[in-house]
């Protein structure tokens, strides 16, 4: 909810002139609010185009970590702040995920209360099995939960998760009955797929690599459009045969709704020709990003279909927030 406080600064800034606000700017430090902890996918690719974007514009950007509600704190924080361009956020899969499950209870609506500044980022998910499960492929594994329907264990991240949702959509497309264990954290559902306690799960490129390549896992599919460089061998999920799984959570720049076009333009050329820089596009890639630098329009249009898919299937699998 909005207080008097942001409605009157909301005020006072809205009579100041649009071009006298975007002139010269920034003049003073930019936040960069994350909305959460320090040391997440999400606070990595901020601070990694933190010196890009201060070279580039002339200015310090300073990381702010709000941590908190599935992320709607400091997203919250985005949103009544003052659209003069000096606080803007990075968003991931939570902020086009929340909607459809809190179903109109966020404290803020997400499609009217930002401006997109950019897809930064995506970072492909890799759907890994224990070495003692019967499958070697995607389509031995559809065949292996179709056999015993119910008895295929699939381990995420937590209820309502990108990972959770990446195995939901797993279960839809594929048209299978697995039995889904939510755990704290994608770090305690990997350790019980190394363990043989769990059949299956999706992963980020950093947190599987290793065991990948130490054969602790194998990995069947990935949600990229394309392979990527550090799994070659691992095919797309469509040329595995399951077309319909794109779950791959997204890293983009947001600011508060009414920041001038003027401004944004200049965040928009600042941070997609960042992470388009040799420099940082290698760093990203290596590390398991897959770089984009997407206008503030094409970021808009990604957002908005990202909510409409991950509210169907979360309404189509009746997940409820705990």
């Amino acid at each position: 909810m909005l207080n008097r406080r942001h409605i009157l600064s909301g005020v006072a800034f809205a009579a100041l002139p649009r071009s006298a606000l975007a002139q010269d700017y920034p003049q003073r430090p930019v936040r960069v609010i994350v909305p959460y902890a320090p040391g997440g996918a999400s606070d990595i690719l901020a601070r990694l185009i933190q010196p890009h974007l201060e070279r580039t514009l002339g200015q310090s950007f300073v990381v702010d970590n709000r941590g908190g509600g599935a992320s709607q704190v400091g997203t919250q924080a985005v949103a009544i702040a003052t659209p003069d361009g000096y606080t803007v956020g990075i968003i991931d899969s939570a902020f086009v995920i929340n909607p459809g499950l809190f179903a109109g209870k966020l404290p803020y609506d997400t499609k009217k209360d930002f401006a997109p500044v950019s897809l930064l980022a995506m970072s492909p998910l890799v759907l890994v099995v224990h070495p003692d499960v019967a499958a070697k492929t995607t389509q031995e594994l559809v065949a292996l939960a179709k056999r015993k329907p119910g008895e295929v264990t699939f381990a995420s991240a937590g209820l309502g998760t990108a990972i959770h949702l990446a195995g939901e959509q797993f279960r839809q497309v594929a048209q299978v009955d697995i039995n889904h264990i939510p755990y704290r954290g994608g770090g305690p559902s990997v350790i019980d797929l190394l363990a043989g306690k769990v059949d299956f799960t999706f992963s980020t490129i950093p947190a599987i690599l290793e065991h990948v390549r130490g054969g602790k896992v194998r990995a069947l599919g990935i949600t990229s459009a394309t392979r990527h460089i550090h799994l070659a061998e691992v095919p797309t999920m469509t040329e595995a045969g399951l077309a319909g799984i794109d779950s791959a959570p997204l890293f983009g720049m947001v600011a508060p709704a009414a920041t001038a076009p003027a401004v944004l333009a200049r965040l928009n050329a600042a941070a997609a020709g960042a992470v388009k820089s040799d420099a940082l596009n290698a760093r990203l890639i290596e590390i398991g990003y897959v770089p984009a630098g997407s206008t503030g329009d094409e970021f808009r249009a990604r957002i908005e279909s990202e909510i409409d898919k991950w509210t169907r299937i979360i309404q189509a699998a009746n997940i409820k927030p705990t």
